[in-house]
């Protein structure tokens, strides 16, 4: 079945851009064409399905293409988006392709694990099928957010001729280091939440309007493949090749083509996108802006930009060799915010755009601050030795890696300060102002063979409010680097070690306070150490680094669009309850169902839903359980897929317990239930 359908744009707002010299060019919005389903062939009797937007023109007009490459069901999940993405760029000149990877959505195969060599592969051919069409020009180019960045930079690293620039958004470059599995090499909460959510990717159906009566063959062989992906996530736990596989990390060198990089300072990949900027070679841009884990028309928290407007001087610059203007002006841009989501609960923060020329900037400052007793202070104070116990349980005022709604935000930090070692600044008399990776240097010892050093970096307001401005965690088995393999401490011995805060833009205010905070962990962020683990810190040289921007009179100016988005995706019930030293979480997103626009599937689901508790000085009780649920009804049609993932640990195992559910109109035709004991040195 193929539908052909015209759709003329008729009241679509296209904004003009600058062009070279100067000059203002309109782009006058273009009548088009969606072609769906279509199969894309990547190898024998292996087809991909896609969606193609393709703008209208005079005979034998040929157009670049922009490929988006995600497992998000082209035909009903992300429908929104792509119809979204694939109207705006298309109407502007640019045709645009949304393809569904292997074993996702309709499109043939298995999908057994994030980022397979195959995936990377069947990209690349993709993209030469692309740029062989009737109607394309020959250029092709690829963006996309989250596994849409990452799937970006990886088949950017192959190379492939025809794709001359790159969008990623929000992606990673070092998958052990910085990803929703490990957080400074320790297990994080979100590698149990993202593993009930990608079983739901794994095994999902394929629509049988789409192909056909062999729909329920395929799904039961996806559903029959969906590993315990939790488990062997956890079987590694070091930088090996598993997760150097797709880290383009590893060789920036690889990708060849141009690069504009976005990420949001509310988003934990943005340390990733700071080091792909330093790292990549080729012409390259770099925008930061305020928000999350989200594309940024669709900012929160805002404000927003008219992304449509940048992504077509982009591609148009790159794909169709039009003088844009895009590549004038300075590699980095980014939004300078003056207040931090939760102070807004995700609305428009207070703040300015601002610029850097290159990066790393010669304007950065570093001003260096030593740790004295309970202070921060510009000169080193004298030698002297703090300890820490950590048999409190600090981190639940920052509970989520990536945090996604309002409730999930980072709350006033002063309970988990009361909790930590904390170091104050004086109150600041002028506005100060930082950009760039604050890094805590110490010398510290472990009377146990493994733990971990946790810092938040936090602006103290006179209300005594604790505001987090960024944080950073390393299992101290890593202290060598995300490189070198894990090492277990030698208990009383004493460590040099180096810990880099999450890169960030802020201004402090006058009146607040700088405030250093230092636990050895952070929970639920991430798992805890075997046993209760007491720091000895060493203070004479101890110091925190922080790169202060001086502030500009005036910054240069700002070419894009700004809006205002209003977007929400609803917010988690999330419970803590401390009772007699016993912790619980309990985290719920609302049950949800809505009906896709043109194909009337009702999608409906909730998670991951979380139960966490730990005892505080007992780490051998902490108990993680993660479910998700996922269904699909339309008419006759009706599949459903469950998961329940239950983590624990003993000083040498973790224990990971998980069912698996699979239902087809309310029967269970498959139930699953797996217990894994993997070795945690």
């Amino acid at each position: 079945m193929k539908a052909d359908r015209r759709t003329v744009l008729a009241g679509l707002a296209v904004q003009p851009f600058l062009a070279g010299a100067g000059e203002t060019q309109t782009i006058k919005p273009r009548a088009v064409r969606k072609i769906e389903p279509v199969f894309i062939p990547v190898a024998p009797d292996l087809n991909l399905a896609a969606r193609l937007w393709i703008p209208e023109g005079a005979p034998g007009e040929r157009f670049p293409v922009v490929f988006e490459y995600i497992p998000y069901r082209t035909h009903d999940s992300y429908r929104p988006l792509d119809d979204h993405w694939g109207a705006k760029l298309a109407a502007g000149g640019v045709a645009f392709a949304r393809v569904d990877i292997r074993g996702s959505g309709e499109s043939d195969g298995l999908l057994r694990d994030e980022y397979l060599a195959s995936e990377q592969e069947d990209g690349v051919r993709v993209i030469a099928w692309l740029a062989r069409q009737p109607w394309c020009n020959g250029s092709v180019g690829m963006r996309g957010l989250s596994w849409g960045g990452f799937s970006t930079l990886q088949v950017a690293a192959l190379a492939p001729p025809e794709l001359k620039a790159i969008m990623p958004m929000c992606a990673t470059d070092m998958r052990f280091w910085n990803d929703a599995h490990y957080v400074g090499g320790a297990p994080g909460l979100t590698n149990l939440k993202w593993a009930a959510g990608f079983e739901m990717v794994m095994s999902g159906p394929p629509d049988p309007a789409v192909v056909g009566k062999r729909w329920r063959t395929m799904w039961r062989k996806r559903a029959e493949a969906t590993p315990s992906i939790a488990a062997r996530w956890l079987e590694h736990r070091s930088n090996d090749a598993y997760w150097r596989h797709g880290s383009v990390g590893v060789d920036y060198g690889a990708i060849k083509c141009p690069v504009y990089l976005v990420d949001g300072w509310a988003d934990s990949y943005a340390e990733s996108a700071e080091r792909l900027l330093r790292g990549i070679k080729t012409p390259k841009k770099a925008l930061f802006g305020p928000w999350g884990h989200i594309y940024p028309d669709l900012a929160f928290p805002g404000p927003g930009l008219d992304w449509a407007f940048e992504e077509l001087r982009w591609w148009r610059h790159w794909l169709a060799g039009e003088d844009t203007g895009v590549m004038e002006g300075p590699v980095f841009r980014f939004y300078m915010p003056y207040a931090k989501p939760a102070d807004t609960r995700m609305k428009t923060l207070p703040g300015r755009w601002a610029s850097e020329a290159s990066w790393p900037s010669p304007n950065i400052k570093p001003r260096t601050l030593y740790l004295a007793n309970g202070r921060l202070e510009d000169l080193p104070p004298a030698d002297m030795e703090v300890t820490y116990v950590a048999d409190q349980v600090v981190g639940l005022a920052k509970p989520e890696w990536i945090p996604y709604a309002v409730s999930e935000l980072p709350r006033d930090q002063t309970p988990d300060d009361t909790k930590s070692l904390v170091f104050d600044l004086e109150a600041l008399a002028a506005p100060l102002e930082i950009l760039g990776i604050p890094v805590l240097s110490l010398q510290v010892s472990s009377n146990r063979p493994s733990a971990k050093l946790a810092a938040r970096l936090c602006e103290v307001h006179p209300d005594g409010t604790s505001t987090l401005v960024t944080s950073g965690l390393l299992d101290l088995r890593f202290r060598s680097g995300p490189e070198a393999a894990p090492k277990a401490l030698t208990p009383g011995e004493t460590y040099d070690i180096d810990l880099p805060l999450t890169v960030m833009a802020h201004r402090f205010s006058p009146g607040s306070v700088i405030r250093l905070s230092i636990s050895e962990s952070l929970w639920p962020l991430v798992w805890p150490s075997p046993e209760v683990v007491t720091l000895s810190l060493k203070l004479g040289r101890a110091n925190l680094v922080l790169p202060v921007r001086p502030i500009p009179e005036a910054e240069a100016a700002f070419a894009i669009p700004v809006t205002d988005p209003q977007f929400s995706r609803g917010d988690p019930v999330l419970v803590i309850k401390e009772t007699d030293g016993k912790v619980e979480v309990h985290g719920a997103w609302p049950a949800q169902a809505s009906s896709v626009a043109g194909v009337g599937t009702i999608l409906s689901g909730s998670g991951p839903n979380m139960e966490l508790s730990m005892q505080a000085g007992a780490p051998e009780t902490c108990r993680w359980v993660v479910t998700q649920n996922s269904r699909f009804v339309r008419g006759g049609w009706d599949c459903e897929m469950r998961v329940k993932i239950e983590m624990t640990a003993d000083e040498t195992h973790y224990l990971v317990n998980e069912t698996f559910t699979a239902l087809e109109n309310g029967s269970v035709w498959l139930s699953r239930h797996r217990r894994d004991r993997i070795s945690r040195t």
